[in-house]
């Protein structure tokens, strides 16, 4: 028996276009059970506009290349399943907002990759015994599942609407550092970093970014709010901020 999924057609409405100008532009997509979004872009690729520019690799929700804004939602193309939306109205998608347009669906996000390389890398303490607790392995671990999909960056206010890329490092990097700060053989301290250079003082904690996370990392619960715990304990406790200035330290 025929599947019940080849009598219908979903409607998709892809942004085309540059940097400079662009539109969206109407294709219908014949559907087939277990189709995602990612397909749909393929089909159109294939059959109605072979010069569609579209990043993907792995199609299996794991290298992050295929975010998209779907119906305005920050999403991977390739999780995207077409029986979760509405067949009957148009799906849009467009490239993500707070990353500058290449072409189509594919935006330039190098600004990520400039930011990380500010990131102190792991230094662990000297005479190391490289020996952790369980519960220490799963503390970090969590933030290691990070696939990279700039979601999180996309969906963040500070970056997409008031655009402080230069005085902001934005989730997926706090993220980064939480794993390095919490990590207990590590000995670099990043807070002053946090605050001055990364300008976590600017994210007011909404988890619009968690909730975007394809991955379902709690980055705002277990490692924003942390990290901004212990830059108030270092920086604006009355206790510790005399005892610096008595001796002097910074």
């Amino acid at each position: 028996m025929a599947s019940p999924y080849r009598m219908k057609n979903a409607k998709f409405k892809v942004y085309r276009g540059n940097a400079s100008e662009g539109q969206e532009v109407e294709y219908t997509v014949p559907v087939e059970e277990g189709m995602v979004v990612l397909d749909a872009i393929h089909y159109i690729q294939k059959n109605q506009a072979p010069d569609l520019a579209v990043r993907w690799n792995c199609k299996a929700a794991k290298c992050g290349s295929c975010s998209a804004e779907v119906n305005g939602k920050p999403k991977l193309m390739c999780k995207s399943r077409l029986d979760d939306f509405n067949l009957d109205e148009e799906i849009n998608v467009r490239p993500m907002k707070s990353f500058p347009i290449i072409k189509d669906l594919a935006c330039d996000v190098s600004w990520n990759y400039e930011v990380n390389k500010k990131i102190k890398p792991f230094t662990p303490k000297e005479n190391t015994n490289w020996i952790m607790k369980q519960r220490d392995v799963d503390r970090v671990q969590e933030f290691r599942k990070c696939i990279e999909c700039f979601a999180c960056q996309n969906v963040c206010h500070v970056i997409r609407d008031h655009d402080l890329k230069p005085k902001f490092a934005g989730p997926r990097f706090f993220v980064r550092v939480a794993g390095l700060e919490m990590h207990p053989l590590d000995a670099a301290d990043r807070l002053s970093d946090l605050k001055n250079d990364m300008g976590i003082g600017f994210c007011n904690i909404t988890k619009c970014c968690t909730e975007v996370c394809p991955e379902d990392i709690h980055i705002t619960d277990n490692a924003i709010i942390p990290l901004k715990e212990r830059i108030v304990d270092k920086y604006y406790d009355p206790f510790k901020m005399i005892f610096r200035k008595i001796f002097g330290m910074q």
